[in-house]
């Protein structure tokens, strides 16, 4: 037992002289001293940012919204008397002029009404002639005279009438357009049925109608370009007609109508299409999206490095996301922002700026 109990002792011991050297016997000249001193001189050495320089002009931004085509106009045509469709002279599809014939209702006795009508026109001029004869030799009263002709003028009244009576008979296009449903001969039509006897859609000029919020309406006027992008994939040119004053209560969005011209009809009603109107140009920078960060109060902008190398913070808004680029407002002009390496800096810190440009090429 005695000898484990000196064994034991003699080991610790020696551990305390091993442990107890490093701090009595001198050190070698460059062995722990040297690495403390690198690391000190790697963390004074300023970190590398890639920086461009950016430059602010005056950009047009674009409002896309998504609409549908509508025409311009369309009417259902009705009867103004009675009777029954004998004739229709157009189809569904058929391209009509203005004035041209849609269809014929049956006659019930107008062409008759207006051959009466001008056999007692006749009757009172003849007997209006003869009494002027009359009054000039003073065989008559000039009072009869002023009866006839008051006589006269009713009858060209009621011939009038019954011309027109008879024209309400014949349907005609009010405008030119495409006809879109007619009704088949023998249809009843009577004007106090409501019963539509043709449909009629003016495609020419056509209208592009997008539905645009409260806070973009405001930068939109009337007379603006735009370019409207069909589902079909034709773009044609317009501009904007129409900007509504009153919002839709359901969805708080305002109606804007896009007119364009639709000479040939390819545009059809309805369709839908995507609307680019630019807006009123304002000054922004062209800085890739990667830059974007938040700064410690939560703000978005960009981080951005003085000509002393020193890190600063410049709060931005965003005029109009452009893919991989963003249109920025509030960054100065010619300032150097950081585009690598802007996460691992902070406001204040001492940076080396090189050109993007320059880093891509060193690796």
């Amino acid at each position: 037992m005695k000898a484990r109990h000196l064994t034991a002792a003699g080991l610790v011991a020696a551990a305390a002289l091993w442990i107890a050297s490093g701090y009595i016997l001198p050190r070698e000249h460059g062995s722990s001293d040297a690495a403390p001193r690198v690391g000190e001189s790697e963390a004074q050495k300023p970190f590398r940012v890639a920086v461009i320089d950016t430059n602010v002009s005056m950009h047009s931004q674009k409002l896309v919204l998504s609409g549908r085509t509508e025409a311009d106009r369309k009417v259902s045509t009705y009867a103004r008397t009675g009777g029954v469709v004998t004739e229709v002279r157009v189809h569904r599809g058929s391209h009509v002029k203005k004035g041209d014939i849609v269809a014929i209702l049956s006659d019930d006795a107008r062409e008759a009404q207006v051959a009466q009508a001008r056999a007692l026109v006749e009757q009172r001029r003849i007997e209006l002639e003869a009494k002027r004869r009359l009054v000039q030799i003073n065989a008559i009263p000039r009072l009869e005279l002023n009866t006839l002709e008051a006589q006269f003028k009713a009858a060209e009244a009621a011939l009038a009438s019954a011309e027109a009576e008879l024209e309400r008979g014949v349907i005609r296009a009010p405008w030119d357009g495409v006809v879109t449903n007619v009704s088949e001969v023998g249809t009843s039509a009577f004007s106090f049925t409501g019963t539509s006897v043709a449909d009629i859609v003016g495609l020419d000029p056509m209208l592009a109608v997008v539905e645009v919020s409260e806070r973009k309406v405001g930068s939109i006027r009337v007379g603006d370009t735009a370019e409207v992008r069909l589902v079909s994939g034709q773009t044609k040119q317009g501009r904007v007609r129409y900007v509504s004053k009153s919002a839709l209560a359901a969805t708080r969005t305002y109606r804007v109508e896009v007119e364009m011209p639709n000479a040939d009809g390819a545009i059809p009603d309805g369709i839908t299409a995507e609307v680019t109107i630019p807006l009123a140009p304002t000054p922004a920078t062209r800085v890739p999206r990667s830059a974007l960060i938040f700064s410690s109060a939560g703000d978005l902008g960009v981080r951005t490095v003085d000509g002393e190398g020193k890190v600063g913070f410049a709060p931005t808004t965003i005029v109009e996301d452009d893919q991989s680029f963003m249109w920025l407002a509030g960054v100065a002009d010619g300032a150097r922002v950081i585009v690598q390496g802007q996460d691992f800096v902070r406001e204040g810190n001492r940076v080396s700026a090189v050109p993007a440009t320059e880093l891509a090429a060193s690796r």
